[in-house]
């Protein structure tokens, strides 16, 4: 109780975060949690608890759902990890804490810790290993950060009392005052509005937020946690809804975006504005009634992603606050609104948000708003220098970096060598494991902490990687799949789900085939290469190195992923073959999934065959229906990566049907069979690859293969009229007729 009240003292009076780690029996650390909190004088509507048991009078989560506290601010969070460590539930609950506030960890005695097997573990073993196989790095480095770090008091409980390991405490000076920053001189938006910004970080985003009172703008402001960004954006809603405009906010759920509302509603106090509320308490909805008579009323108002994304009453201004939490393809729906902005975290507690950088900025490169962006370094929640931070950030590896581009950019593929990258090794070298992450954090479009216990403990996983005088330069992480039980496939078979077993899943539950789940293979989960050295040949040579080690223990390499036209030619370029195109776009990435096998024996080429064909056989009536809307550019490059040869098989009747298609368009509409049973020899096996231009193929794919109307098709690609598209697929094929009939 003595310690809870002298850190409580420490943080407040320098505007810091203090852990207080309890170690023991699961009781006895809730009593003295309980104790402990009681000694401070933080108020139970101001703690959050995240357990499974409400031994305290306060708010309460199950770690699974720590996301509710995803852009709110606590004093105190406890964290009761007896029953299940999860480092994303440790990350947001870090993240949540305000200056001078606590974050309590209840865990075993943290010698144990490590080698305890709890929930989260369980989540690890995916078939055919079982928990005993899951290992404790994580919990090991954390413990051993918890130990090491400033600011984490560990205290040991047990029948005969406590032991305070380490104070946690670190006497640091008094908090420094913070200055107003002084309001840009060019300014838009009231005076006062720069008055109540309490960084000079936070001043200039607010200043970069103006443009979007005119149409045509887009705003993208980068911050870690707790550094004001939604508030900014509360202060820019509050002066565009003056202005009389519609502001329609939006985020993963309505509590990370509360505080737009509550910081825009209090400069409009703060400006005299008259605001009506939808409610009491939390308003969802502010009305602004002008002033000045005469003006228009403005708004700012909430919306679910789900319906954001139609922008219901045509707002003039869309805040999409925690824009990284959010699937690309809604972030890509928004920028349909005349103004939008977009807050995203940077190192998130609840995970880096990769998507809004790796998939969504080139959407965003593309479209036709004037782009700003502005970052956020300066913290506002607690000071610059706080100890928490530090060790959180080591801790989940929040910060992870693939190494500086002058070590690394001379590397070729002749100059790296490839090593298998053990737990061991990792966790023996701090700056291997920082880089190795840090490239695959760039590789994936979401990474959370719990990536992090998965690469350090999970038993299926495992590293491989290409290093340049000792720094890794491209890394890929393989993921065993396959050599299941009967049992297991049976269920899966029967529509149950088998966990980290994606492809025979896929090709189980989906694709009707019982014996997909027998052959093992390795999937590649994901692969990086370094910035500074892409596009020199160094995936390949891994995936080659990643062959050649694996190639006598598995039956198939795989791989699935968000399916673009690049992306299905490099796997194609290194060997693998599609199977198969999901009929739905992944909720992150926002493309149509693509599954690729590259067969390493007898019994994967016999899989990777059958599902070829099988793929040919669905593939036309699929492009008419669920993948009507998909590039065509990724229809041609997933087409010509199928290992098969699909005959047309057509009677005498059809090909003269085929033969009369240059002098009547009509015809296809008549019957499209035979047409597309051309179309799809020619686009997986093609008799001569230049016969068609890519212009000419993407014609097959939206009107014969996809069955588009002729005028979308027209507008499309460009041709002056329906009559010269049809003039254009007539000879296409004409062409094609000319390759593929066989003499009478």
């Amino acid at each position: 109780m003595e310690l809870a009240r002298t850190l409580r003292a420490e943080a407040e009076r320098a505007d810091e975060r203090r852990v207080l780690v309890l170690a023991g029996d699961p009781e006895l650390t809730r009593e003295r949690a309980a104790a402990a909190l009681s000694a401070t004088d933080i108020p139970t509507d101001e703690t959050t608890l995240l357990g499974p048991d409400p031994f305290l009078d306060c708010e309460r989560h199950d770690q699974r759902r720590a996301a509710e506290l995803l852009g709110r601010t606590r004093s105190a969070v406890v964290l009761d990890a007896h029953a299940a460590c999860r480092p994303n539930a440790l990350g947001t609950a870090v993240g949540a804490v305000e200056g001078g506030g606590l974050l309590l960890v209840l865990a075993p005695p943290l010698d144990e810790w490590p080698d305890r097997r709890d929930e989260f573990d369980t989540s690890l073993a995916v078939p055919p290993f079982d928990r005993a196989d899951v290992t404790g790095n994580f919990r090991r480095r954390l413990v051993e950060t918890l130990r090491a770090h400033r600011g984490v008091a560990v205290v040991a409980v047990d029948g005969d009392g406590e032991t305070v390991e380490k104070s946690g405490l670190t006497d640091p000076p008094p908090r420094c005052p913070r200055t107003v920053p002084d309001a840009p001189a060019d300014h838009a938006f009231a005076a006062a509005t720069y008055a109540a910004c309490r960084t000079a970080d936070q001043r200039d985003a607010v200043r970069a937020l103006e443009p979007l009172a005119s149409p045509g703008h887009a705003v993208v402001v980068e911050a870690d946690r707790g550094r004001g960004k939604s508030s900014a954006a509360g202060l820019a809603a509050a002066n565009l809804a003056r202005q009389g405009l519609d502001v329609l906010v939006t985020a993963p759920q309505y509590r990370s975006a509360a505080a737009v509302f509550t910081r825009a509603a209090a400069l409009l106090a703060t400006l005299g504005e008259s605001v009506e509320r939808d409610r009491a308490d939390t308003a969802r909805r502010l009305t602004v009634r002008p002033a000045s008579d005469g003006g228009e009323r403005g708004r700012i108002r909430f919306e679910p992603p789900a319906s954001a994304v139609d922008l219901p009453d045509d707002p003039d201004v869309v805040l999409v606050d925690e824009a990284a939490a959010l699937p690309v393809r809604r972030l890509e729906a928004l920028l349909s609104a005349p103004s939008v902005a977009f807050t995203t975290t940077v190192h998130g507690y609840e995970g880096a948000g990769r998507g809004f950088s790796v998939r969504f900025r080139d959407r965003l490169a593309d479209c036709d708003h004037s782009v700003t962006e502005v970052s956020m370094t300066a913290p506002i929640r607690y000071a610059a220098a706080d100890p928490v931070e530090v060790w959180a950030f080591r801790a989940l590896l929040l910060d992870a970096r693939p190494p500086v581009a002058p070590l690394v950019t001379d590397a070729t593929p002749e100059t790296v060598s490839y090593r298998r990258l053990t737990a061991a090794d990792l966790l023996a070298d701090e700056h291997l494991l920082r880089e190795t992450f840090g490239l695959l954090v760039l590789a994936h479009y979401r990474t959370e902490p719990t990536d992090l216990a998965r690469l350090l403990d999970a038993p299926n996983l495992s590293v491989r990687a290409l290093t340049h005088r000792g720094h890794v330069v491209a890394v890929a992480l393989l993921a065993r799949e396959g050599a299941l039980d009967g049992e297991r496939r049976a269920r899966m078979y029967d529509g149950g789900r088998v966990r980290g077993n994606m492809i025979p899943d896929v090709l189980t539950t989906q694709l009707r085939d019982r014996e997909a789940g027998v052959p093992v293979g390795q999937r590649v989960l994901r692969i990086a290469t370094h910035g500074a050295v892409r596009s020199r040949g160094l995936g390949s040579r891994l995936l080659a190195e990643i062959r050649a080690e694996f190639a006598d223990e598995v039956d198939w390499l795989g791989v699935g992923f968000g399916a673009t036209p690049e992306l299905l030619d490099f796997w194609r370029a290194n060997g693998y073959r599609t199977l198969h195109l999901s009929t739905t776009r992944n909720d992150r990435s926002g493309e149509y999934s693509a599954v690729m096998l590259d067969p390493c024996s007898d019994a994967g080429a016999a899989l990777a065959a059958r599902h070829s064909e099988w793929f040919c056989d669905r593939i036309g009536a699929t492009l008419t229906d669920a993948l009507e809307d998909v590039d065509p550019d990724v229809v041609r490059a997933a087409l010509a990566a199928v290992d098969a040869e699909p005959e047309p098989a057509l009677s005498a009747w059809e090909w003269r049907l085929v033969a009369g298609l240059p002098s009547g368009a009509s015809i296809l509409d008549t019957d499209p069979a035979p047409f597309r049973r051309l179309a799809l020899r020619h686009l997986v096996a093609p008799a001569d690859a230049d016969a068609l231009s890519a212009r000419e193929e993407r014609l097959l794919v939206r009107k014969v293969l996809q069955a588009n109307p002729w005028g979308d098709v027209a507008d499309e690609m460009g041709f002056v009229s329906e009559r010269e598209c049809k003039r254009a697929l007539g000879g296409s094929v004409e062409t094609l007729t000319r390759l593929y009939r066989e003499p009478p």
